[in-house]
């Protein structure tokens, strides 16, 4: 039985035992649908594939040179996935069982978690190796993830199988681990499927770990399709000609949600570049866009860097992206100079400054909570420095020459949800007050699956999620300005890391994004700030003229004095999304500097 991978040249007629013609050419879904578009008004996945399997349009997979490598229409995928749901019935599973899936941007991930869905079994995404270097971490990571989901079966394909196995090897619920190939082998069991509730379980997504260790976030067909619904209809106003296209990874809830789920229960296509590939070369990624004439497509801000730093002059004249309507960003802080550089390098290939839509979200809210106006492009407004770190408020900039800091407006809630800001004792503070903010509607998880003290942090009174995020609202817009675990309290001043962080980056020696602020305490309670950078520099003098320098400006800029430490490159650790990780960083330091019995992490109110 043949892999249910269309190949290059293999038409889409069948599924699974269809023997691919080297004499024909595989094309895209088309834009164009023969179906009359719904806006997410079904109340599971399921449902909502079953109406779009009636259409033509579908998911399209690129690889590294920007040919399409296999197509997976609607209809092929419903058929896919409810013969995998036939073969993943026979393990006998307890219905609302967990499910594994190591999530490479591929045909196989999706089915396999549609498969799930029909089965009534909730599938949840395990990331990739982000360096293959990382080998006994990435193990662990997926070992993790397994324990604590309780899996019953795990998945990955032929190239992280071996992954996987190792992981999996002390796991003792786990009762079959294999590749979708292995099990398309299996028999099937011919079952009538259940039809899904609202109210049961649609998957695990795991945070990324940006701040601790990650948790699997429980999200319910309710909670999703209110988020999809919220998504599709007010942040992004989609329309029968939209098409999106895609580097984000599956395992991230903005990939999963946002780039996956949101086109099949709107019925438009999308076009996929991994992201392995696009991190190689980003120009493949605008390609898709200007030669498919794709209208919808997000990135985290420092793929919008990525794309200005590697993409050349010349070849701008291959691309016209004025197709491009709305470019959303989030994820991560968005610095407004990232926006603004992107605009720059290529509105000579059509990109149009008012398609940028920042918006807000996090895991434990599915995945969008606030979107800016589509079409009016990003805005932000400047913020006194003093004013921000002494008294907590946010004013605007009156005076020219005094130092600021600039937010860019996230917009406001999606219907359904409310946003507020509260202050240390939990109390509702007024506009233009930093505090933290929290979260209620629809869309909120339902907990962290199997770990009730985590649940209880970050589910407050009356369902209101604690995000663990600080900002301000603005005449009802949201402005983030870092998270908790970011502010570094010094003589009871709160600093912010990625002040810290963009003194680094400023310097010519260190490159964008490769330095970590966080604070330690010493066994007095004292607070200590440390700012690790990778420096490529070699000479002794060189090194210590860069760590003294740093030293004066962090002193003249917050008062502070700091500890510099240089790192040979690739040290700082990511994410599985590619976001720093200052949790990973302040436990990588004080292992490097033997410092685990006079100084402690600081956590600041990390939940």
């Amino acid at each position: 039985m043949s892999s249910t991978i269309t190949k290059l040249n293999a038409p889409l007629t069948q599924a699974f035992d269809f023997q691919p013609s080297s004499e024909l050419q595989i094309i895209p879904t088309p834009t164009r649908n023969t179906l009359a578009q719904q806006l997410a008004g079904f109340d599971t996945l399921t449902n909502a594939l079953e109406y779009a399997a009636q259409g033509i349009t579908g998911y399209n997979f690129y690889d590294a040179k920007g040919n399409l490598r296999s197509v997976l229409s609607y209809n092929l995928l419903r058929q896919n996935a409810r013969a995998l749901a036939q073969r993943l019935s026979g393990f006998n599973l307890i219905r609302g069982s967990r499910v594994a899936i190591i999530a490479d941007t591929s045909p196989e991930f999706v089915e396999l978690f549609f498969a799930c869905r029909y089965a009534g079994l909730v599938p949840f995404a395990m990331p990739v190796p982000v360096n293959l270097g990382s080998h006994g971490i990435y193990v662990q990571q997926l070992k993790g993830m397994l324990d604590s989901s309780e899996a019953s079966l795990a998945f990955a394909n032929i190239d992280y199988i071996n992954f996987l196995e190792e992981a999996a090897a002390k796991i003792s619920n786990l009762k079959w681990t294999g590749t979708p190939a292995q099990l398309r082998e299996l028999p099937a069991k011919d079952v009538s499927f259940e039809p899904n509730s609202p109210n049961e379980v649609a998957y695990l997504q795991f945070t990324s770990g940006s701040t601790r260790m990650p948790r699997g976030v429980v999200i319910t067909e309710h909670a999703l399709m209110c988020n999809l619904q919220g998504i599709v209809r007010n942040g992004l106003e989609i329309k029968p000609d939209d098409r999106s296209a895609s580097w984000l990874p599956f395992y991230h809830d903005m990939g999963l949600v946002g780039l996956v789920l949101a086109p099949m229960v709107t019925q438009i296509s999308v076009d996929y570049l991994a992201t392995r590939d696009f991190a190689i070369r980003p120009l493949q990624w605008l390609k898709l866009i200007s030669r498919n004439r794709c209208t919808v497509a997000f990135s985290q801000p420092f793929g919008l860097k990525l794309c200005t730093m590697r993409v050349r002059e010349s070849d701008l004249k291959e691309l016209d992206l004025s197709c491009w309507r709305a470019a959303g960003i989030g994820a991560e802080m968005i610095r407004p100079d990232t926006l603004r550089n992107f605009a720059d390098k290529f509105s000579s290939a059509g990109f149009k400054s008012n398609a940028f839509l920042p918006c807000y979200g996090l895991a434990e809210s599915t995945l969008a909570v606030t979107f800016s106006k589509i079409g009016s492009g990003f805005h932000s407004i400047q913020i006194d420095t003093k004013t921000l770190i002494d008294k907590r408020m946010a004013v605007r900039l009156q005076t020219a020459g005094r130092k600021y800091n600039e937010f860019v407006n996230c917009g406001q809630p999606l219907p359904g949800h409310t946003v507020k800001v509260v202050d240390e004792n939990g109390l509702q503070i007024e506009e233009r007050m930093v505090g933290s903010v929290l979260v209620q509607g629809a869309s909120i998880m339902t907990g962290y699956y199997n770990n009730p003290k985590e649940t209880q942090k970050a589910l407050k009174p009356d369902n209101w999620l604690d995000t663990g995020d600080i900002g301000f609202l603005y005449e009802g817009d949201l402005y983030i300005t870092g998270r908790r675990t970011d502010v570094i309290i010094v003589n009871g001043r709160n600093i912010r890391a990625q002040d810290i962080e963009e003194l680094a980056e400023q310097q010519p020696e260190v490159r964008s994004r490769e330095a970590s602020a966080f604070g330690v305490n010493d066994t007095a309670g004292t607070t200590t700030i440390v700012l690790v950078i990778e420096c490529r520099l070699t000479s002794a003098t060189e090194r210590n003229s860069l760590i003294k320098r740093l030293q004066q400006l962090v002193y003249m800029a917050f008062g502070v004095n700091c500890i510099v430490e240089l790192v040979s490159p690739h040290t700082l650790p990511r994410t599985s999304s590619g976001k720093l990780s200052r949790f990973a960083a302040r436990q990588g330091y004080i292992q490097r500097t033997n410092l685990n019995d006079q100084l402690s992490v600081v956590e600041s109110g990390d939940r």
